[in-house]
């Protein structure tokens, strides 16, 4: 199994993206940070990279979707309870992003997330396993992302 996650993303004005992203009260890993990219650490073994396009586009010969207008990707973070969810999306809107779409809220799940100043959408999930319908409570066996076969993680 793979130890750590760094998700890459371009950003158009890095000094603006870190003020954004501090605001929310995250930090960078100074080793792996300077002029062209940030590594941000969004938990133990869990970054995004935020990068310049310019770098960005040296580790891809496609061109860089724009965020503002398509999806590329969906980051989604678990947090610790609701309150944390609520706290961090009213932290980034107060930083500059916004908030597109209201909270789900699924008994067992809920989820709410905000848009950064270059469009990439930020998921935030709480989950209440013991709330959760009787079907999902029992972890899945090891090996196996969803408990089947067909299912295996090959990342």
């Amino acid at each position: 199994m793979h130890k750590h996650i760094f998700v890459n993303l371009p950003v158009t004005d890095l000094p603006r993206s870190k003020t954004f992203f501090a605001a929310l009260g995250l930090t960078f890993e100074p080793r792996f940070t300077d002029h062209t990219a940030a590594c941000m650490i969004l938990g133990e073994n869990i970054f995004a990279m935020l990068l310049t396009t310019e770098k960005f586009q040296g580790f891809t010969p496609k061109p860089i979707s724009d965020a503002h207008t398509s999806t590329e990707v969906l980051v989604c973070l678990s947090c610790e309870s609701r309150a944390e969810v609520e706290d961090l999306v009213a932290k980034a809107v107060a930083a500059g992003g916004t908030s597109p779409q209201p909270p789900m809220d699924y008994g067992f799940m809920y989820a709410h997330g905000f848009t950064d100043l270059d469009g990439h959408i930020w998921e935030l999930m709480y989950m209440d396993m013991s709330a959760a319908p009787p079907e999902m409570q029992s972890p899945p066996p090891a090996g196996t992302a969803s408990g089947s076969p067909d299912h295996q993680a090959t990342t």
